[in-house]
């Protein structure tokens, strides 16, 4: 088996609240491979949080190392894990972040405006216009994000997390903001990036988001409780065709 692309080894990170001393991770060490799915679950306090910003890259472990596709990362200074998170990292987040003055396409540019890589103009436009096809929006290019539903916003979201090509992309609560429906859409579109050979870690509260992944860790009181693979995984094909059969039948019964 290769090395994994994400590796925690008894990782802990403690803070100060005056004098009182805040274990939020206690020790947790885990191994993601290369095309996983995972689901990273807990309570309010759990530490879910936490252990997703050391492995964004947005915070250092107090003590353990985290080693992202071959690197160490634990004492890497600011500006260090500033590059990882351009080079290895996507991200996509609750809230879409998305610039409401610009278009879909030029808020999908914008990761490889901060790239190490020196990217030409035309080519930028190709990678962007690739990355939103995967999404299935090339078609809404050129519309601002008050123009686009909330899925379809966050569906340019998830082209921006990927036009750098990341070794990993994290998804913190992806579907937060979204109804019923839409939120399987979504899930659908994240699945076929993972069949595609992705690997997804996204923090999520909600069970029928995480039956959707392939593997659930739960954390509890800072500590990994759980780790466990996905006994019959939703696919967003058979759920979507459940919710369409369901207001069929509602709307029989209305009537």
């Amino acid at each position: 088996m290769s090395p994994p692309v994400v590796s925690l080894n008894s990782v802990t990170k403690t803070y100060q609240s005056g004098e009182i001393e805040v274990r939020a991770v206690r020790g947790v060490s885990v191994d993601i491979q290369t095309g996983e799915f995972v689901a990273l679950m807990g309570a309010s306090g759990s530490g879910k949080s936490t252990l997703m910003n050391i492995l964004g890259c947005l915070d250092r472990p107090t003590a353990g190392h985290y080693v992202l596709d071959g690197v160490d990362v634990s004492s890497l200074d600011r500006n260090a894990r500033a590059d990882i998170r351009n080079q290895k990292l996507g991200f996509v987040f609750q809230g879409f972040n998305l610039l409401s003055r610009t278009t879909a396409l030029e808020n999908v540019e914008l990761p490889m405006l901060y790239s190490a890589e020196r990217i030409r103009p035309k080519e930028m436009r190709e990678r962007a216009l690739r990355a939103l096809d995967i999404v299935g929006l090339s078609d809404r290019a050129d519309h601002h994000p008050s123009q686009l539903s909330g899925g379809q916003q966050q569906r340019v979201a998830i082209a921006r997390s990927l036009v750098n090509q990341p070794q990993v992309l994290l998804a913190d609560e992806p579907t937060g903001n979204l109804d019923s429906k839409t939120t399987v859409e979504v899930m659908g579109v994240f699945q076929r990036l993972n069949a595609e050979g992705i690997t997804i870690i996204m923090v999520t509260h909600e069970l029928d988001v995480a039956q959707f992944c392939k593997r659930n860790l739960i954390l509890r009181d800072g500590l990994l409780v759980r780790d466990e693979k996905v006994e019959n995984r939703h696919t967003a094909e058979t759920v979507l065709a459940r919710l369409a059969l369901a207001e069929k039948e509602a709307a029989l019964t209305e009537s």
